[in-house]
């Protein structure tokens, strides 16, 4: 029993499933998790000594790579001063105002310890300003666990969700449409069906959450549309895409002003941090200039705070562009191999988020997703791990790549991977 071996066993007396969120027990993909003791740069050592390249980059947050040292500086500093205060900090107002910067749809902002809480708070915010009850989100999008948010796809096209989960109750569910990603024919039929009752759309507008799957054209626009034209509000879910597919988010590379964004994984810095914001007119809606209810006693942690205005500075400076055709060229590479290895593969891409569906594609919605082969992706991911490249351990996760990563860095991944590709060859 090597190392991680035995802290697993240690860990499942002890915590649930051994893991404190359920991706990382390696469930889908068989075998022990790594327990990672250090992380630097694009890299992560395990307790057994091993070393990987890393493109599960803390799901999503680590554009910067692991320790960066603006953000390991600026920490320190913050906790040097103390961990948490319960009262207001300068440095709260200083984020908000970097994230209003770069994402003009936001107005005003609240901070949250989550996406979860971020979500959960813009569709409490959406019902009360448009006094409807039911909200729409597509089949294979997440939007945090909960119980609203945890609805699967109904029995027909535009219909009431069903629970996704023990534990949420079918009334709850039965408040969310579930309906196909990139159709904006079931976003109209959802609005037929239910006039007058739809509060909110949200939706991820580039999809992290299933793999990645950006939107076909016209469809970002054919909902923010029908929002308008319904009286609904638009929420996008920015909790991965955020600072990530571009410095003002997916809103601003595709050119869509959504009523209200949710934020997470990079405002934080590597620390737990969501955000909600909008239109004023919205947010002035919330306690205490309003009378709608969230709070959070770790809400806006100077510590967190402080790890996210580090990041979100070193990143103004960064080339957003230069990652994006890093990216595309990444993903080419990726593809050339396995057709070398005779192997079918879909790969969906967005500036610094990358997925390889073991299916031939195309890959535009859940359904398009589903086909793909998960066997086919234990085999690559194990060939990938024991060549010492992390991939997330999920076939429907987005990997990730960031600034830390060179060029020889991505060279290596794209040598393991055409490896892979021929070893799992059945």
């Amino acid at each position: 029993m090597n190392a991680n071996e035995r802290l697993m066993a240690e860990a499942r007396r002890h915590l649930v499933g051994g893991v404190n969120s359920p991706v990382r027990a390696f469930r889908a993909v068989g075998g022990t998790p790594p327990f990672i003791a250090l992380g630097r740069g694009p890299w992560l050592y395990d307790a057994a000594g091993r070393r990987y390249l890393d493109f599960v980059g803390g799901w999503g947050p680590h554009l910067l790579g692991h320790a960066p040292a603006p953000v390991v500086a600026a920490v320190r500093r913050a906790v040097g001063r103390g961990t948490s205060y319960g009262m207001p900090t300068a440095v709260e107002t200083e984020l908000a105002a970097v994230v209003k910067s770069a994402l003009p749809s936001i107005e005003k902002l609240r901070f949250v310890n989550s996406g979860t809480e971020a979500t959960m708070s813009a569709i409490r915010l959406a019902r009360a300003a448009t006094r409807r009850d039911l909200v729409v989100k597509f089949d294979g999008c997440y939007h945090g666990h909960a119980d609203g948010l945890l609805a699967g796809a109904g029995s027909g096209l535009a219909t009431f969700g069903i629970p996704a989960s023990p534990g949420v109750p079918r009334a709850f569910a039965r408040l969310t449409l579930t309906i196909p990603f990139n159709d904006p024919a079931a976003v109209e039929a959802a609005f037929r069906l239910h006039p007058r009752r739809i509060a909110a759309v949200i939706a991820e507008p580039v999809v992290g959450n299933m793999g990645v799957i950006p939107p076909r054209p016209g469809f970002l626009e054919a909902l923010r549309a029908a929002t308008k034209r319904r009286g609904a509000v638009l929420i996008f879910d920015e909790v991965m895409t955020g600072f990530r597919v571009a410095w003002g988010g997916a809103q601003t590379r595709y050119g869509i002003r959504p009523d209200l964004t949710t934020l997470g994984k990079v405002i934080g810095g590597g620390f737990p941090v969501g955000a909600y914001g909008g239109r004023a007119d919205l947010m002035h809606l919330v306690c205490p200039e309003g009378p709608v209810y969230q709070a959070g006693t770790l809400s806006g942690n100077p510590v967190a705070m402080a790890a996210g205005l580090a990041t979100l500075r070193a990143l103004a400076r960064r080339d957003y562009g230069e990652l994006a055709e890093t990216t595309a060229c990444f993903c080419a590479r990726l593809r050339a191999g396995a057709l070398e290895a005779g192997r079918d593969v879909w790969v969906g891409e967005a500036c610094g988020m990358f997925t390889i569906f073991f299916e031939r594609g195309p890959v535009f919605s859940a359904r398009d997703a589903r086909r793909s082969s998960t066997a086919r992706f234990r085999r690559f991911f194990h060939a990938m791990l024991r060549q010492g490249v992390l991939f997330p351990p999920s076939q429907f996760e987005a990997a990730f790549i960031g600034f830390a990563h060179s060029e020889r860095d991505l060279d290596r991944a794209v040598a393991a991977a055409a490896r892979a590709f021929r070893e799992g060859r059945s």
